[in-house]
């Protein structure tokens, strides 16, 4: 007796909308993740945002939500996560593929000691120009915030980048990635002073 695949009548929203989004990975890698990194750098902001108001609300100092703060995360996800991430995890499967013997751990050096600085550099640097501010005020906020978010982001993101590069597949880390982002906005949002 040999067994057949039948296919689903009837499809939940979910698993048609996670075929939809296999579907255009596949045939739009690129404008894929640069879309997903977009919205959901978007909805990270927005989530820091709601739990600030919600903290401010408590004390009784509400404070709105900005919107065009969520625009500039969509923004850099949309033109910089996305393809940035997407070509720098391509290229780091051809640099050192996993038939390497030391892969897990060139790869883990490479994306915390080259990336992630260059990574962060660029954040602040667009963030600056979408925020129109000049030179100084870029010097500044480099002085005195780029090496602390630079250590915490080291000792944050470090595990869920060992796993992401060396465990998930290809087509799917600047999805997870962006996954442990929208939850790590949520955090700084619950430990901000």
């Amino acid at each position: 007796m040999t067994l057949q695949s039948v296919p689903l009548r009837d499809p939940t929203l979910q698993f048609r909308l996670l075929r939809q989004y296999l579907y255009l990975l596949k045939v739009y890698p690129i404008i894929t993740k640069s879309v997903t990194s977009g919205i959901l750098s978007a909805l990270g902001n927005l989530l820091s945002q709601i739990l600030e108001a919600k903290r401010a609300k408590d004390r009784n100092s509400f404070k709105e939500i900005d919107a065009a703060g969520a625009a500039r995360y969509a923004a850099f996800g949309l033109f910089i996560t996305g393809p940035v991430s997407h070509y720098f995890y391509q290229l780091m499967e051809v640099w050192m593929p996993s038939t390497d013997p030391y892969c897990i751990i060139k790869r883990l050096l490479l994306d915390r000691l080259v990336f992630a600085p260059g990574f962060l550099f660029t954040f602040f640097f667009v963030m600056n120009i979408l925020e129109a501010k000049g030179w100084i005020e870029l010097q500044k906020k480099l002085k005195s915030t780029y090496w602390t978010a630079l250590k915490m982001n080291w000792k944050v993101w470090t595990p869920f980048q060992f796993i992401n590069i060396n465990f998930v597949p290809v087509q799917f880390r600047v999805l997870f990635a962006n996954v442990v982002a929208l939850f790590w906005y949520a955090y700084l949002a619950s430990v901000r002073k």
